[in-house]
């Protein structure tokens, strides 16, 4: 990360969260995905960043936080144990982490969550979300992929308290024809790039004016079951194999 190209007046905090009670990939986030833990692949990209002015790792587990150390990420504080459950929601998490920098004096104007999960996920990814966010009138900006016709809400339905099918749209009959339907994205949860006083204020990671990146297909995947694990070994297989072909 070099801190001569950082773009001026806006500050953004990095912050990668990596708790120890993974329950799809037993310790997934130091686990070795091709010999690397998975962390450092999120370390590594958001390190390179020319728009993040500082990244953190927030984890309340010792091993964890050893690990982030060694692939070059700071790691300011140890979690609170309440934090890292199962069923904790990322908002707070954020916004403990927020607080804890902002008491240390240390104030930004957006924060870009990176989750370790998505590894394949890249440095110049991270800066044309923070682009985004910081050239349009919007409060904050995901990474997403299209959803595959099938599922587009306007064919999609859902069961009603009778038990009967209704489209998701609301509406009586759905689009007969596939070209006619709008585009439909889904989060893709690699990036979520969002203005501090929407976190911190509007207690909301996306606000009331979402912006969406499109994601390339072959550089996401979302670990958390074993296949997933799987695929993201193949496809950065391939990526070596692609890598020494053009050498």
């Amino acid at each position: 990360m070099n801190s001569t190209t950082q773009l001026p007046l806006i500050r953004t905090l990095g912050i990668i969260p990596a708790r120890g009670g993974s329950k799809g990939v037993s310790r997934k986030n130091i686990k070795l995905l091709c010999r690397r833990p998975l962390l450092q692949y999120t370390a590594e990209a958001a390190l390179a960043s020319k728009r993040l002015s500082r990244v953190i790792l927030t984890t309340e587990d010792e091993e964890i936080a050893a690990v982030g150390r060694d692939c070059g990420l700071e790691v300011p504080f140890l979690r609170p144990s309440e934090l890292a459950c199962d069923d904790t929601p990322t908002l707070p998490v954020l916004q403990h982490a927020v607080r804890w920098i902002e008491d240390q004096g240390d104030r930004y104007d957006f924060i870009c969550l990176l989750q370790p999960t998505n590894p394949l996920r890249r440095t110049e990814d991270i800066d044309a979300c923070l682009a985004m966010l910081s050239s349009e009138d919007l409060d904050s900006v995901v990474s997403v992929l299209p959803v595959p016709h099938e599922h587009n809400p306007h064919w999609v339905y859902l069961l009603d308290d009778e038990g009967l099918m209704r489209l998701s749209t609301g509406e009586t009959t759905p689009i007969p024809r596939r070209q006619a339907l709008p585009p439909a994205f889904h989060r893709e949860g690699s990036i979520y790039a969002t203005r501090r006083n929407v976190l911190m204020e509007g207690d909301s990671l996306f606000g009331k004016r979402l912006g969406g990146y499109l994601m390339p297909n072959d550089h996401s995947v979302n670990i958390d079951t074993e296949e997933d694990w799987k695929r993201a070994e193949g496809i950065l297989s391939n990526f070596r194999i692609m890598e020494r072909a053009s050498a």
